[in-house]
Formats: structure tokens, C-alpha cells, sequence
């Protein structure tokens, strides 16, 4: 046996240890079972809970457009952006629209600032040790916060969305190349435009994965090609999107 590997047994065998006398009586067994299989086993309650997430991006990101669904569109909230740090509002319509991080919409402590949904212990999304109360400690699910990078940085995840499409371009059907790029179907400077009204619940698909395909550089090319000659031609419209924001 290596000397990595000697480590590695030694280092699990510790953190197994740590991990078990930290676990509640009740604790979720798909979490415990990926903790388990994990090649650095998770020391503690909380990193199961997260690393399980990381590794099912595509649920997690089906779980936090599910629990946005289930909180609703907030009463009186529209789409708009902002420069204040203090507002709670994004600067640019390529993030997700977040009513629940702005001030007049926050749900307070023991609720997640992106689905608004309350979160309770290891950043669960449900109760299943009964309480009944949140974890006022908290401010985001385990889930929202994976799924939360997939939206604002889906560039990160193109091993996983490649896998996703088995390995075939969304636009052409030939086999992804190791320099195909993640896109949005619909561009977002066109739901800006086109569909800033809609439901929260709803504007969130844009940036998830219903609304995401990895597609060859020269198919991704030629489509930022048409969609910039769209673009010049509606710069002028009543709805056009920020001058600042020049890709898809």
C-alpha cells in the first residue's frame, strides 16, 4: 500500500468515526450512503449533506425551482435590477431574479433567501426530525446553494451537463468536442425582454437546466451571431435590455 493510500484509509477511518457519533437519530440514508461511497469520507453532518448536493446537481437544481414553486410568486414583487448593495437587487439580468434577498420580501431567519422556504438542520429541506421549527441559524438549503451556482456560473458544470446530453450538441447532434460551451436555449437578454412579467417560479427556468445545452463553439458561435443582429435591431425598444450586457 502507498503512502497516499495508507493516508487516505487512516484519514477515513477518522472522519467515519467523527461522522458517526455526529449523526442524529434520524438522518437522510441517500445522504449517509454517498457519505459512505465518498473516496475522503465527510467528517461531519453538514459537508454529507453538502457534498451529496454537489455531486446530484441536476436535483438539486429540480429541488430549488420545486420549493420556489411551492412559495410563490411574493405578493406586489416585480423583476427589476439595482445598483445598491443594501437592495438586494442584481446589478444584471444574467443573475437570477432573487425577490427573497431583497428587503421588502425576506422571510427573516430559519428561511432560504433564494426559494424562500424554510430550512432546517444541515440545511435540510425538510422537517424530518419533527420540530416544526426552522434552524434560525440558517439562510439557504444545501440544495439552493448548488443549485444556485449551476444559475450563475453554468460554465462550471459543462462535465455535468455534457453527461447530461450524453455527450451530443444540442444543436447539431454530433458529438461534443472538449471545447463545447454551455448556452442558454433562450437568451436571456430576451427574457429580459420578452418575459420580465412572468411568475418568479417560472423566471427561474431560464436559468436552470430546462434552459441550458452545451453545443460545439462553431454552432455556438453562429447562434451568438444571430442573436447579435437581433440585438441591434431592437437596441431602441421600449424593452431593450441594459446597453452594458453584450453576450448570451
Amino acid at each position: 500500500m502507498s503512502a497516499a493510500s495508507e493516508w487516505r484509509a487512516a484519514r477515513n477511518v477518522a472522519a467515519r468515526g467523527r461522522l458517526e457519533r455526529a449523526l442524529p437519530a434520524i438522518f437522510p440514508g441517500a445522504v449517509l450512503r454517498h457519505a459512505l461511497a465518498r473516496p475522503l469520507i465527510p467528517p461531519t453532518p453538514r459537508l454529507a449533506v453538502e457534498s451529496y448536493w454537489r455531486m446530484h446537481l441536476m436535483r438539486a437544481d429540480r429541488l430549488a425551482r420545486a420549493l420556489a414553486t411551492r412559495s410563490g410568486h411574493p405578493e406586489g414583487w416585480t423583476w427589476r435590477l439595482g445598483t445598491a448593495k443594501d437592495s438586494g437587487l442584481a446589478a444584471t439580468f444574467r443573475l437570477p431574479p432573487s425577490p427573497f434577498r431583497e428587503p421588502a420580501h425576506t422571510r427573516g431567519k430559519g428561511h432560504c433567501c433564494i426559494c424562500g422556504q424554510p430550512v432546517y438542520r444541515f440545511g435540510w429541506h425538510r422537517d424530518l426530525w419533527g420540530t416544526g421549527v426552522p434552524n434560525k441559524n440558517a439562510r439557504w438549503h444545501a440544495a439552493c446553494v448548488t443549485a444556485w451556482k449551476l444559475w450563475v456560473a453554468p460554465s462550471d458544470q459543462v462535465k455535468v451537463l455534457k453527461a447530461h446530453q450524453r455527450h451530443r450538441c444540442a444543436a447539431s447532434g454530433k458529438r461534443l468536442f472538449r471545447t463545447a460551451e454551455v448556452d442558454h436555449r433562450v437568451p436571456l437578454y430576451r427574457v429580459w425582454r420578452e418575459h420580465r412579467d412572468a411568475p418568479w417560479p417560472t423566471l427561474l427556468r431560464y436559468w436552470g437546466a430546462p434552459n441550458l445545452q452545451v453545443v460545439n463553439r462553431v454552432a455556438h458561435v453562429e447562434k451568438c451571431g444571430i442573436e447579435a443582429g437581433e440585438r441591434a435591431s431592437n437596441r431602441r425598444g421600449p424593452r431593450a435590455e441594459p446597453e452594458q450586457e453584450s453576450q448570451t
